[in-house]
């Protein structure tokens, strides 16, 4: 399987993505706090934000391209909660609606760019910047050893204010975001010893992680950063 990402200047899009699988096999799908719009040549579907592991089987040649929303980007370019389709993988047609999802549908089938096309499809539902609160509440939740309370504190809200306005853009509240940020923190400190990746990371200790990363991504630490690539969020 190959995997690639184009890094893009944009307010609500990270990145665009493609991956090729050649020989099928499953794939472990992990947590990042983002949604994606994904066309795997057939269909077009939203990847809602997730809180655990999904595991996709890839039939051999299956190409999947992808355009991945920015951490808190969700709630403003798709027009609802993203919690809503929090766990979820809808037709696009039912998140962005038919006529759109059609025309889209129409143009990818004609055979123009996948990445512009998706990019496109996304930016231009931007009618709003995404949250300035939730921006400044992600920055603050991926620091090591964050605290909600101590954020909400430092952002002059209410822990049950931050907690709406969090699972509105992200798709689940502040405690789960701070947990998937220490999570792909810890991912992107790989290689390292165990436990100076924990605490580096913001655990408590090396238990601490194993416990949570087994939660996000289903299998151990050790499983996990052995057969997994980084992704851009």
């Amino acid at each position: 399987m190959t995997y690639t990402e184009r890094r893009v200047a944009s307010p609500w899009v990270s990145c665009t993505w493609e991956q090729v699988t050649v020989i099928g096999q499953e794939h472990r799908v992990v947590p990042d706090a983002c949604v994606d719009l994904i066309w795997s040549g057939e269909r077009l579907s939203i990847a809602g934000p997730d809180t655990g592991p999904r595991i996709v089987q890839l039939d051999p040649g299956t190409r999947l391209v992808g355009a991945r929303l920015r951490a808190g980007a969700a709630g403003a370019v798709l027009g609802r909660p993203a919690s809503e389709i929090r766990d979820l993988s809808p037709d696009a047609a039912e998140v962005l609606g038919r006529d759109v999802a059609a025309a889209l549908l129409d143009q990818l089938l004609a055979g123009s760019d996948p990445h512009s096309l998706l990019m496109r499809a996304l930016e231009l539902r931007g009618l709003r910047e995404p949250d300035p609160l939730v921006r400044a509440a992600i920055s603050a939740l991926g620091r090591p050893q964050a605290r909600v309370g101590s954020v909400a504190d430092e952002l002059g809200v209410s822990a049950r204010h931050l907690q709406r306005r969090v699972s509105d853009a992200v798709g689940y509240g502040p405690k789960m975001l701070a947990r998937v940020l220490r999570f792909r923190r810890m991912w992107a400190l790989w290689p390292g010893p165990l436990v100076e990746l924990a605490l580096e990371a913001g655990y408590a200790d090396q238990a601490h992680m194993t416990t949570e990363v087994t939660r996000l991504a289903g299998v151990s630490p050790v499983r996990f950063l052995k057969d997994s690539t980084p992704t851009a969020a």
